[in-house]
């Protein structure tokens, strides 16, 4: 069967595609076909790469392919379109076209240069506009090379540094809260202790115990450079013993750990460090309490009287009310000081000393029956609450030196003299230089090779 042979495109266009291509607006008019070029194809060329070359596909034949180099594609040449300029108003919509159009366009000449009459839009956009159609990456050369702007994914966002269990913001909230907390129940405090001493008998119970007894003759006034230097020591190492102590409770994986000498458990360098402090905070306590005694100087913090009861009484409510006491710590604490000085020297520091051994690697682990008798359980129950109390003391004891005369009062214990200047200010303000010096000196990096003298560090 003979089938017909359709007369190619370029030759002579149909009479209906002539009368569709009139009607055509001005707006969808494309180049001339000089104007227009043919899409160039791509062609090869000889490359400088050697071609590889595998088995021979007769036998005893030459390796395939044949020796030569490999050929490469030229990259076309790009033909930069002209820009369409639509009208932006009253376009008309295009007609249907023909039915010849529709063939032409369907059966294209890939040789032949397109001819403007037969491209024209299809039946389904009939109701769309043409400029619409245009898209903008067409516009001409210069939007060709135009950047495309891209968004950046975003990153991971970065997680608050942690200190301890809370980020810095958290803890900041905490303390605000606390400080407030604080501020108003020392407010209550203040006024429930100024009712107090309204009450029938009150005012008399003041006069009557002013808040200090008389100490007996043999007690000498002011502080001697023994006790001067033991106050410092002591404000050294209680600072890092704390600091130290903390540590050892609360970090979950230590940065060295420290084996003894003659062989013994593995502990971390943390607890080496609380466990030496402790060793020479008990030494400078043991040496003031000789010297305190040897001294005679011990009645100025252990009673010698039960009028210190009534006149430690007497002493909480006159703070209470804001009504503070006279302050004549160079000759005589008044009694509540000399309860608190008695409690941290000869209750607070040895129940700290016996807590801590038990905790120690020191104590014999074997000993059934002693560890029967003093449970860890028990030494863990008390040496934490042991250690907040220390917090608690040196914050109201600093609260108290500044707030009743720091002068005189910091002369009193660091510069030896009861005169106001300030030559103890100054060496108070040596002393928390060091103590903070020692506080972030506490590290791995200087701590290894002190305590390699005593034994072996590692890293694990």
């Amino acid at each position: 069967m003979a089938v017909a042979t359709p007369a190619p495109v370029a030759a002579t266009p149909a009479p209906a595609a002539d009368a569709a291509a009139s009607t055509v607006p001005a707006a969808t008019a494309l180049p001339a076909p000089a104007d227009v070029p043919a899409t160039p194809s791509a062609t090869l060329a000889t490359g400088t790469t050697p071609l590889r070359r595998g088995l021979p596909r007769v036998p005893g034949g030459e390796p395939w392919p044949p020796a030569g180099l490999a050929p490469v594609a030229a990259a076309p040449a790009v033909v930069p379109v002209p820009a369409v300029q639509a009208e932006p108003e009253h376009i008309p919509l295009a007609p249907a076209p023909a039915a010849g159009i529709v063939a032409a366009v369907a059966e294209p000449v890939p040789s032949a240069p397109v001819r403007a009459s037969a491209v024209v839009p299809a039946p389904a956009s009939a109701a769309t506009p043409v400029a619409a159609k245009q898209p903008a990456a067409t516009a001409g050369p210069a939007s060709m090379d135009r950047p495309v702007a891209t968004e950046k994914p975003a990153g991971p966002k970065a997680q608050a540094k942690l200190y301890g269990s809370r980020t810095l913001g958290q803890w900041s909230r905490r303390v605000a809260l606390l400080a407030v907390g604080a501020v108003a129940a020392a407010a209550i405090l203040v006024l429930a202790a100024r009712g107090v001493t309204t009450l029938p008998g009150v005012p008399a119970f003041l006069e009557r115990y002013p808040g200090e007894y008389r100490l007996p003759d043999a007690a000498e006034p002011g502080f001697p450079w023994w006790a001067q230097w033991a106050h410092f020591l002591n404000l050294f190492l209680i600072v890092l013993i704390i600091r130290s102590g903390y540590q050892v409770r609360t970090q979950a994986k230590p940065p060295a750990f420290w084996t003894p000498k003659g062989g013994g458990k593995k502990v971390s360098i943390n607890l080496w460090l609380h466990q030496a402090l402790d060793i020479l905070w008990l030494a400078n306590g043991l040496i003031f309490v000789v010297l305190l005694f040897a001294s005679g100087r011990w009645m100025r913090i252990v009673p010698t009287s039960w009028e210190v009861f009534p006149n430690a009484l007497s002493a909480l409510l006159q703070y209470m009310t804001l009504d503070w006491p006279v302050e004549t710590g160079w000759v005589n604490y008044n009694s509540l000081q000399q309860i608190m000085y008695f409690l941290v020297v000869f209750i607070a520091a040895p129940l700290a000393a016996v807590t801590g051994v038990r905790l120690s690697e020191f104590w014999p682990k074997n000993a059934k029956t002693l560890n029967k008798i003093y449970p860890v359980e028990a030494a863990r129950a008390v040496h934490f609450p042991t250690m907040l109390f220390f917090v608690l003391f040196i914050l109201i004891h600093v609260f108290l030196v500044f707030s009743t005369g720091a002068l005189r009062n910091l002369n009193h214990m660091f510069g030896g003299t009861d005169v106001v200047n300030w030559v103890g200010f100054w060496l108070f303000a040596a002393a928390i230089a060091i103590t903070v010096a020692g506080w972030y000196a506490a590290r791995p990096l200087v701590l290894a090779p002190i305590a390699k003298l005593f034994g072996q560090v590692s890293s694990r």
